[in-house]
């Protein structure tokens, strides 16, 4: 395409959508002569999230427009900035944000072969490199380098003098990566201009800037890695998708700080060219729209309502997700995550609330993590009816133990007994046991259910293979310890089990943690949306 385009068409493109230009003239005359080179650093803290769609869409358009395009992991940037990313776990991320941005670029149809991916740190300790930064450090002021970072670097009361080092540092990549151009986000302006004023000051040439404006968040502030409730992680749920957006900050016919109009106008028409409204008939029926300032005048008007649009910007953004969760389904993309964006430790209060003779949940802290429950992969070893109450069944099972624990519940109202005999099933072993009907029952087969006429209720299945007894976890709590008996009064079952449900795909999760083994993830047959109890 890019050879059929004049130099017009080319600057056209490389610029629709951007806020600001620094260099229009240096780029005209590059695409006179040559195409453009431009590169697109991100720093490695945080993981990405929707909103990496917008700078994504961009580099799709400076592809189309010929441009030799570089994408820049800044892994040394991530621990300048306030140590943003622990030193140990910066490779880690690195390895994680390539994997995660070239599965945003797949998802949108953008080809790899023709971007080049770079580590900071595989030129940025060089001689040359480190030389340069001394010489810079040597010219730029206090003033000037604090002021550069003022919208980029983490502010804090006492800043460290690394954060003062990251300005000059994406100044000197310009020229080390050998490009025309670089690119990002408005807020980095402050940057742009410093490389502007000091790089000819080391004999290196001036570059051009382009910059996408700061796409509102769901709450209508700018969305943070950082912020939980202002973002929608590439790798979250449909469920948590839908969860977040009905949240979203859309109010009718304000078309200001809305961060739902936002994505339809710098994500959704650069990559389709339209945009499609889903909506019952009696409400003007469906409509398509060819340009972006149709779908904003009508919303300003109030003639499309803030839920048809988030339904239907939730339809296209699942569209965009689906590909990148299916590729990290895998237990190598799973593992590299878990490890690269490790769960916060869970600490032990020593001695706190124990009691003598020690041991046990109740002598721990009351934070509040899945890894606190004991649940094991079980095998039904015998089903007997309760002698005393018609509805409910003896199940046997063994949990790996010496003797096999005994479950009652009333599963067989809704799982035939011959189908549970011998199954291999989900089982909860740390609450405290209950007598039902005179009987004990000393731990709970887990099931996913849907409420309804009539109750529909499936046992967990655990991956093929599986052994009774082997230990069951969620994804970023593999280290946690159970609880060796959860304390009831406590409530710890209770609270962690609001957020046990079953996905679309039929996983079972916790919150968007996947509940595994070692051999893979757990599901049920058909219960999508169910919950788990």
């Amino acid at each position: 395409m890019s050879d059929q385009l004049s130099p017009d068409e080319k600057f056209n493109l490389i610029t629709r959508n951007l806020q600001e230009v620094l260099g229009e003239d240096k780029l005209k005359q590059v695409l006179q002569e040559r195409e453009l080179k431009v590169y697109w650093g991100t720093a490695t803290t945080g993981k990405p999230h929707v909103a990496y769609f917008v700078p994504m869409s961009k580099i799709a358009d400076f592809l189309k427009a010929g441009c030799e395009v570089t994408i820049l992991f800044a892994d040394l940037h991530a621990y300048l900035d306030n140590m943003k990313a622990p030193w140990e776990l910066l490779e880690l991320r690195v390895k994680y944000y390539e994997q995660v941005i070239k599965a945003m670029l797949e998802s949108i149809g953008v080809p790899l072969d023709k971007l080049k991916f770079v580590k900071g740190t595989d030129y940025q300790l060089s001689r040359e490199y480190t030389l340069d930064v001394y010489r810079l450090s040597s010219m730029v002021t206090e003033h000037d380098a604090k002021k550069a970072g003022a919208e980029v670097v983490k502010q804090v009361e006492h800043p460290l003098l690394s954060g003062l080092l990251y300005p000059g540092l994406q100044a000197l990549d310009e020229e080390y990566l050998k490009v025309d151009a670089q690119f990002g986000g408005v807020d980095q302006r402050k940057i742009f201009t410093l490389a502007e004023k000091y790089l000819p000051s080391l004999g290196y040439a001036k570059r051009a800037h382009l910059m996408n404006p700061m796409v509102p968040g769901l709450t209508g502030a700018k969305m943070s890695s950082s912020e939980e409730e202002s973002k929608i992680d590439l790798l979250d749920s449909k469920e948590d998708v839908k969860k977040k957006l009905k949240k979203a900050f859309c109010e009718p016919g304000n078309i200001q700080n809305n961060g739902v109009l936002s994505f339809v106008k710098y994500v959704i028409f650069p990559l389709r060219g339209d945009f499609s409204i889903k909506r019952d008939p009696k409400w003007g029926g469906d409509k398509t729209y060819m340009v972006f300032e149709e779908v904003e005048k009508d919303f300003a008007e109030e003639l499309v309502h803030p839920g048809d649009l988030k339904a239907s910007v939730e339809v296209a953004l699942n569209e965009l997700l689906d590909p990148i969760r299916k590729k990290f389904q895998s237990p190598e993309l799973r593992k590299l995550t878990n490890s690269a964006y490790p769960a916060p430790s869970k600490t032990k209060a020593a001695g706190k609330g124990a009691k003598a003779g020690g041991g046990g949940g109740e002598g721990e802290d009351d934070e509040l993590v899945p890894s606190r429950l004991d649940i094991r992969v079980g095998k039904i070893i015998s089903v007997e009816k309760h002698p005393d109450a018609d509805s409910l069944y003896l199940e046997k099972i063994d949990v790996g133990e010496p003797e096999p624990r005994t479950v009652v519940s009333g599963l067989v109202a809704y799982v035939s007994q011959e189908d549970l005999q011998d199954r291999v099933v989900l089982v909860l072993c740390n609450l405290k046991p209950q007598k039902m009907r005179g009987i004990e029952s000393q731990a709970m087969l887990l099931c996913a259910s849907i409420e309804g006429e009539p109750r529909r209720v499936e046992p967990l299945d655990p991956p093929e293979g599986s052994s009774p007894g082997e230990r069951v976890f969620f994804e970023g709590y593999e280290t946690g310890k159970a609880d060796d008996r959860l304390n009831p009064k406590k409530k710890v079952w209770e609270k962690l089990q609001v957020d046990l449900k079953i996905s679309d795909e039929c996983g079972a999760q916790w919150k968007d943690k996947q509940l595994m083994t070692k051999l893979g993830q757990i599901t049920c047959k058909t219960l999508k949306g169910g919950n788990i109890s």
